[in-house]
């Protein structure tokens, strides 16, 4: 290996202590905590809140919602949903429209300015991790993909 270049780093290794549940879950909930922040920050627009974007993602894989399907969808309240609609249509990013079958109702859905925000906030977020994993072994990458079919199960448990 030349001189300029520098070997990577071995893994650390990890002490039986842990690999308890109780000490692993606060170390792999602070863990991904700070990555999920890190990876939020990477937005295609800083006028869009953490919230909206939810909101935007949630349409772009679901397809049209009412507003109390959101609400349900993400967890908060029909007035939270209302206010957080209202910024998303002034901004373009969302319509309403008449409920197909039920008069007193509406759908929301995404608009095309909508989809963009999404796919190129996706485009950033994955990126910016993608940068992150090149600087890893490949055996440090492999471990990672392991983890995310772990992390998967326990997510949908």
């Amino acid at each position: 290996m030349p001189a300029a270049e520098t070997a990577p780093a071995a893994a650390p290794a990890v002490p039986a202590s842990a690999c308890r549940p109780g000490a692993l879950a606060g170390d792999l909930r602070v863990a991904v905590t700070r990555a999920v922040r890190r990876i939020r920050q990477e937005r295609s627009s800083e006028a869009i809140t953490d919230g909206q974007y939810a909101v935007l993602a949630a349409l772009a894989n679901g397809g049209p919602m009412t507003p109390s399907a959101l609400a349900d969808h993400e967890h908060v309240q029909p007035p939270h949903m209302s206010r957080t609609l209202n910024a998303l249509v002034t901004a373009g990013l969302v319509e309403r429209a008449e409920h197909p079958t039920d008069g007193r109702q509406v759908v929301v859905s995404i608009t095309d300015a909508g989809q963009l925000e999404v796919r190129e906030t996706r485009r950033r977020r994955n990126e910016w991790l993608a940068g992150r994993l090149a600087r890893l072994t490949a055996d440090e990458r492999r471990v990672l993909a392991e983890a995310t079919v772990l992390l998967r199960r326990l997510a949908e448990e």
